[in-house]
């Protein structure tokens, strides 16, 4: 009789998928009550990431796609505050925005160095 107590608990799944796959993954937990029941594991996730450097971003959350979705979370708890915010990273953002400035100021030498050269040929 004690021996049969002590043996090892049967365990089926609790959901109609019934094969050991990654999205059927489960851990064995002890209830209160002293039954060992499958306690279902969710999929990890892959952080957002920089598609430049491949940096994860900072400051915007690892979610699986339907928790981030905008019906789940806030606009603010998805991004961050800056042009580019939840997509870029800081660093890309700002690479991106002194390039544009030097070649603003780029065209602005040539226009300046073509305004100079009009006025000597004149002269």
């Amino acid at each position: 009789r004690k021996l049969i107590d002590k043996m090892a608990q049967r365990l089926t799944y609790r959901r109609r998928h019934s094969y050991a796959t990654k999205s059927n993954r489960v851990k064995k937990v002890r209830t209160p009550g002293g039954k060992l029941v499958f306690h279902y594991v969710a999929k990890k996730s892959n952080a957002p990431v920089d598609p430049k450097t491949k940096q994860i971003l900072n400051g915007v959350p690892v979610l699986r796609p339907a928790k981030g979705s905008k019906s789940q979370t806030n606009k603010k708890d998805r991004t961050v505050h800056r042009p580019y915010g939840g997509v870029l990273s800081g660093a890309n953002v700002k690479e991106r925005i002194v390039r544009a400035f030097l070649i603003e100021e780029q065209k602005i030498v040539k226009k300046v160095l073509k305004l100079q050269s009009k006025k000597t040929s004149k002269k």
